[in-house]
């Protein structure tokens, strides 16, 4: 056994915590859970501290429950919310509910050991609850003043949009999450992100008031940027662990490009490595930042947690390829669907195969076939300043012809003006 609530203290990631929890755990092995609400068939790095925290938790020696919310997802949590979410239909949450439990099973252990992970669906335990017996087994033990006091409820109600009843009730069907999971499977902590703390306390209250038991609670920092933006999103959205969404090489690239002020916090938060570990990497980062010691660290490790080692190689090969001498034979080696990840986001120029069988000339290339160049003269003077390349290699004159033995997987041509401008252009 470990102390966690020290481990969670030192990484910063430790918000309010109920009095007695820290000599709770410190007791011997305990079960505690968090709820995750499946609004998506995947989770995304917004996600990654209430994963830390059950591994950590699960580290400590205790007892980690996932609970993925089967039933609360078909309500609707207000929490941090200003509009009323959309409800989902129940053959969406399963789906969603199917490939959150593929992605869990990667961070936490859930072999048949003392501490294995649990994974539990609330829609076993709401699925044949009448609503008469919700209002009368739960409903009566929490006042309706004891919910309109939640900050999350009060700030719904102040705003134009006033709550739903649906999304009112909310507390008290987590609440009876707490109260189930305590009862049945001796879950004795929740846990959560700080905006959780008003439906976690509800629970620990419903114990109280049904049965006279004593459950605690403990919530983490909610992750913010250095410059005010949203953690998570980016121009193109949310950054997901499901690599068909988010590939390996832009969830790399996420971390990778950090600001100092968030990979300091970061690398405590999002990595297991020691506190000596972590300040040997700040003495390296600080003694020479424009390495970026740090960001390759954080990059490194949370990538191949969330996906694989071989994915690691592969995103680093791709930056390498972008950014420095990496070479066609790695483009090569990718399908089609990944090279087209990769130059997401940059210009994209559709030209006719039938037009590289006589051969395109240069110049034709870069100012008609896509916009690398503003005309062909501009073209010219380009290429006899050698600041533009096809497929890595300078062109060497601007009658020079590609064909479509140019065509890299007999599909694109790369084209790079001057370091880091791309274009693509896509053989049909």
């Amino acid at each position: 056994m470990t102390n966690f609530v020290e481990e969670l203290r030192w990484r910063g990631m430790l918000h309010d915590i109920m009095p007695n929890t820290e000599e709770k755990l410190n007791e011997g092995m305990t079960s505690g859970y968090i709820g995750f609400d499946p609004t998506a068939d995947s989770l995304h790095v917004g996600h990654l501290t209430q994963i830390m925290t059950l591994i950590h938790f699960q580290n400590a020696g205790h007892k980690p429950y996932a609970l993925v919310g089967g039933a609360t997802g078909m309500v609707g949590d207000p929490s941090g919310k200003s509009d009323e979410r959309n409800l989902q239909t129940p053959e969406m949450v399963e789906h969603n509910l199917a490939g959150m439990k593929r992605q869990l099973a990667k961070f936490l252990k859930f072999e048949d050991q003392g501490n294995g992970a649990v994974m539990v669906n609330n829609a076993d335990w709401f699925k044949n609850m009448n609503f008469l017996d919700f209002i009368r087994d739960v409903g009566k033990h929490i006042t309706v003043n004891y919910m309109m006091a939640k900050d999350s409820v009060k700030k719904r109600l102040e705003g134009d949009t006033g709550m739903s009843f649906t999304e009112f009730c909310y507390q008290l069907v987590q609440g009876f999450d707490f109260y189930y999971l305590w009862k049945n499977h001796n879950c004795m902590v929740q846990m959560g992100g700080s905006d959780q703390w008003g439906n976690i306390v509800t629970g620990t209250e419903l114990i109280r008031r049904k049965d006279s038991g004593t459950a605690y609670a403990i919530t983490t920092q909610l992750i913010k940027k250095a410059d005010g933006t949203k953690f998570g999103k980016t121009e193109s959205g949310a950054i997901w662990l499901d690599p068909e969404k988010t590939s390996p090489y832009k969830f790399y690239q996420f971390w990778l490009n950090a600001s100092d002020d968030d990979v300091k916090k970061w690398i405590r938060i999002f990595t297991l490595k020691s506190k000596s570990e972590i300040e040997a990497l700040e003495e390296e980062h600080n003694a020479a930042p424009h390495l970026r010691i740090l960001q390759k660290a954080l990059a490194e490790d949370i990538t191949v947690k969330t996906h694989s080692v071989e994915a690691l190689e592969t995103a680093i090969k791709t930056s390498e390829f972008l950014f420095g001498n990496g070479s066609l034979d790695f483009l090569k080696s990718l399908s089609e669907h990944q090279v087209m990840d990769i130059f997401e986001g940059i210009p994209q120029f559709k030209i006719d195969r039938s037009e590289l069988d006589a051969g395109i000339d240069a110049a034709t290339l870069l100012a008609e076939k896509s916009t690398v160049a503003s005309s062909k003269g501009d073209a010219k003077k380009l290429i006899q300043g050698g600041g533009v390349a096809v497929n890595k290699e300078k062109i060497a004159e601007p009658s020079q012809l590609f064909n479509a033995e140019h065509l890299l997987n007999d599909k694109f041509i790369v084209v790079q003006k001057g370091k880091k401008n791309y274009f693509l252009l896509i053989a049909e």
